[in-house]
């Protein structure tokens, strides 16, 4: 990451227990959970997009993606399948400079994040404008693996990691909620660890 780099070290917790009920600490060990092919994404003519209900639709590529100020968030991880990891440092670019560029409208409430394979998830575009949640394309210092990710991932640590989609492609702000792919199979529709919101019953 480059020396201007600013650096975050974010309760993930928030005053609760550090690791979620249910949960495991897998250690140095970070498991790869992937449903369908794992992508090759060629650089060369990658974009990343942000559009749907914002005053500053835009797309840019890999190259004009790498100009944009970066942060490093050092915050724990946790999956529904019920492994945590800690202490993880990701590094990107902030989702509040983003935000800056793209201007949601008053009327955007919700977003939908698309990556590559057709895979998609929700969110309220709240979850946006915290501090610890950014576009990830480094974990621990290396730039990610294919299989975690690479080139970029959403990262928002404190909700299941479904929630950070990987090889990631563009927002869509909307007016309305939009189920994703887990979330069209059951899984919730928000995913707190610490309130158990693995399923859509859990609620």
């Amino acid at each position: 990451m480059p020396d201007n780099t600013e650096r975050i070290e974010i309760n993930t917790a928030r005053g609760q227990e550090r690791v979620p009920p249910g949960q495991y600490l897998v250690g140095d060990r970070w498991p790869v959970l992937t449903y369908g092919p794992t992508p090759d994404p060629d650089l060369a003519t990658w974009t990343f997009s942000m559009d749907g209900l914002v005053e500053n639709a835009f797309r840019v590529t890999w190259d004009e993606w790498r100009e944009f100020p970066q942060v490093e968030v050092k915050a724990d991880m946790h999956c529904v399948t019920s492994w945590s990891k800690l202490d993880n440092v990701w590094g990107g670019v902030p989702a509040k400079h983003l935000l800056s560029l793209a201007n949601p409208k008053p009327e955007a409430e919700f977003f939908s994040a698309f990556c590559e394979g057709g895979y998609t998830t929700n969110l309220p575009v709240s979850e946006l404008y915290e501090d610890d949640v950014l576009f990830a394309t480094h974990h621990n210092g290396e730039p990610l693996s294919v299989s975690h990710g690479y080139p970029m991932r959403l990262v928002i640590p404190r909700l299941y990691a479904w929630k950070s989609a990987k090889w990631l492609r563009g927002l869509e702000f909307l007016a309305e909620d939009r189920s994703g792919f887990w979330e069209e199979n059951g899984y919730h529709a928000y995913g707190d660890p610490w309130k158990e919101q693995r399923y859509s019953f859990s609620f």
